[in-house]
């Protein structure tokens, strides 16, 4: 029998709301932006989101760990079975900038695997959440909560989410090389593959090693609850019990439909980079 995960849900739902709006409380205002030795950005939202949210969690699952991005990583989260994976804002870049591609994300990881989601937006108060077993779902303040699934579109038309930030000539040809021409590009992780569990976009593929499991955890609890599909570039399974916060394969996510053909595509291009290098 599936573990019941309701109350979990719930609480994810409930608090990621409210550092949302705590979030949402700093447009308009100074916010201290800093950043961290690899160059990302900090802001004060960060750090109030972030307290908020490991406040919240400890009072209400006391036995369980938590990662944080904006906290020390403390490795006895690696011989606990529940462990909650939080971005207290995924896209600050977009927050700094005053535009919409942001999102507050709780996740949480039960035996290693991603469980529990949930994605909101403070800027619409748009919520994204699902737990594995139970399902996913979408709710804004004048829609109440509705089951989402991918899309089962022609899977030779794909719709593509990508990266704003992270812009190199490889988009260009992984593009052309699945005959791409509908892309929009965002700089949420989060909020790309909420899109792809809602039925709105067909695929995200980053192959790049940049993304940490708090920008995974929560997305993809609610992509594989939804009935999408992540994995590395390789098509493996992220890994959330290692020391190193990395994805050093990148990740692909999908409606399931076109994961393959992506992942062959990723294929052939990284084999025609090392070709091209082996020839100097």
């Amino acid at each position: 029998m599936a573990t019941d995960l309701s109350r979990e849900l719930d609480v994810a739902r409930a608090v990621a709301l409210e550092a949302a709006a705590v979030v949402a409380s700093f447009q308009g205002r100074p916010l201290g932006v800093e950043h961290k030795a690899g160059g990302e950005p900090v802001s004060l939202a960060d750090i109030a989101s972030s307290n908020l949210i490991v406040a919240r969690l400890r009072q209400e699952f006391p036995g369980d760990a938590i990662l944080s991005e904006e906290l020390p990583d403390n490795p006895q989260r690696l011989t606990t079975s529940r462990v909650w994976m939080i971005d207290p804002i995924d896209g600050t870049r977009d927050f700094v900038r005053g535009e919409p591609g942001y999102v507050v994300m709780i996740g949480l990881v039960v035996e290693g695997r991603p469980m529990v989601g949930a994605v909101v937006q403070p800027s619409t108060r748009m919520v994204w959440s699902g737990a594995v077993g139970m399902g996913a779902w979408k709710e804004t303040p004048a829609v109440r909560r509705t089951p989402i699934h991918p899309a089962t579109n022609d899977p030779t038309t794909i719709r593509l989410v990508s990266s704003k930030s992270h812009r190199t000539d490889y988009y260009a040809r992984f593009t052309q090389a699945l005959g791409i021409t509908d892309e929009i590009r965002l700089g949420s992780v989060g909020l790309k593959v909420a899109l792809i569990a809602e039925g709105s976009r067909d695929l995200y593929a980053y192959p790049g090693g940049q993304t940490k499991i708090w920008d995974s955890c929560a997305p993809e609890a609610i992509l594989t609850a939804a009935g999408g599909r992540l994995t590395d570039s390789d098509g493996q399974n992220l890994c959330y019990t290692d020391l190193s916060l990395l994805n050093p394969r990148g990740l692909v996510a999908s409606n399931g439909l076109v994961h393959d053909r992506a992942l062959e595509a990723i294929a052939k291009l990284r084999a025609e980079v090392n070709a091209s290098r082996a020839r100097g």
